[in-house]
């Protein structure tokens, strides 16, 4: 059974193709029920010999104990992200899911289903970004269709009473990109892992090595869920609810009539050089520059020297030195989607819930040959 669902599910071949066996068989086979957590050697010795660490673990666990009956129902909304402590002392909780949304840059050379496999937080599902996407569109990872994400996330076994908690292997990078995407489809009940799942195993926690049996039925579900309806299949029973929220994600014409309409806003979440078109775009066929009225505030300062998102008074200040104001709606974008969500989380803390993502990015604006676009000269 285990080789029909793999040939049938794309996200399952991408396992399949990160781990080979010795004997040609994929190696995910062998673990496909055999589920185990370990320490990696590094921390297994730092928490052995480090008698902070060993405290802090004793702590977390006694926090655990006390919070045996939270309900992730009682957290705040207001602030979009969770710490390693917290997680650990509630991951077991019923209504919680947790997911590893890991997605990297092309020139990183990482591979985030391998990685998974590799470590993960105990209990945690893959979610794929670039194949949880919309299949019409030739942008990279666009947002789904309602239907489509409906589907996956049914798929994943996530109703809409759960809270869901979103993490990714750099700290606090493409997991902000899936908040904003439940969001988007009215799921509020969503965090992100402050600092990921770096911050995680730096703190000594568990992580779990190879997909279970569950983990594995559930990534092919979605993977097949989604090629459905894109395919106008029918699909199995949809078990979440979504609310389209429209006003959290942006197309090219909105962009455009913001140039003259001046209504929010607008900040660039790339590379100070990238948006001045000092340096070419990193992919192919695209112009160097910003939109018209645009403002450059890279994403990654938003994040400490940890990759957790910044306390808010220091987040204000970031906004207000580059002349946003926080009275005023804002509009965030990057280069495909994914950073713009950084800037938005971050504005989040600062109070600001409504703030809209350009989710075609540079990749759409830079592509089009009749977009105006600035540079620095």
């Amino acid at each position: 059974m285990a080789s029909t669902l793999l040939s049938k599910s794309l996200l399952v071949n991408r396992f399949a193709h990160s781990f080979s066996a010795p004997s040609g068989k994929p190696q995910i086979f062998a673990s496909f029920f055999n589920k185990k957590l370990f320490h990696s050697q590094v921390n297994s010795a730092s928490v052995a010999h480090n008698p902070t660490r060993r405290l802090c673990s004793f702590m977390a666990s006694s926090v655990a104990g006390a919070r045996a009956q939270f309900s992730t129902k009682s957290l705040s909304m207001d602030d979009p992200v969770v710490s390693p402590d917290w997680l650990h002392s509630n991951l077991k909780q019923p209504d919680l899911k947790v997911l590893d949304a890991s997605w990297y840059m092309p020139d990183e050379q990482r591979n985030p289903i391998q990685e998974y496999q590799v470590a993960h937080v105990p209990g945690a599902l893959f979610f794929d970004i670039d194949g949880v996407s919309d299949r019409t569109s030739k942008l990279p990872h666009m947002l789904p269709s309602e239907e489509a994400f409906a589907a996956v996330v049914s798929a994943l076994g996530i109703q809409n009473e759960d809270g869901v908690v979103v993490y990714d292997g750099k700290g606090l990078f493409s997991a902000a990109r899936v908040w904003w995407m439940f969001r988007v489809f009215g799921h509020d009940r969503i965090w992100v892992l402050d600092g990921g799942l770096p911050k995680w195993r730096t703190l000594g926690y568990d992580v779990e090595s190879s997909a279970s049996g569950d983990a594995i039925l559930k990534a092919t579900a979605a993977s097949e869920a989604i090629e459905r309806i894109y395919q106008g299949q029918a699909v199995g029973p949809i078990t979440f609810q979504t609310k389209f929220q429209p006003h959290l994600v942006w197309d090219i014409e909105k962009v455009q009539e913001n140039i003259t309409g001046r209504t929010h806003q607008h900040v660039d979440a790339r590379s100070k050089a990238r948006f001045d078109g000092a340096v070419p775009e990193p992919r192919k066929g695209i112009r160097s520059g910003h939109v018209p009225g645009s403002k450059c505030i890279p994403f990654a300062q938003m994040l400490d020297s940890s990759q957790s998102l910044l306390p808010a008074d220091q987040l204000k200040k970031r906004f207000e030195q580059e002349g946003i104001s926080l009275e005023n709606p804002v509009v965030t974008s990057c280069g495909t989607g994914v950073t713009a969500c950084i800037l938005a989380l971050g504005l989040h803390r600062l109070g600001k819930h409504d703030v809209p993502v350009y989710d075609g990015s540079w990749t759409e604006w830079g592509a089009h040959s009749d977009t105006p676009v600035d540079t620095a000269s």
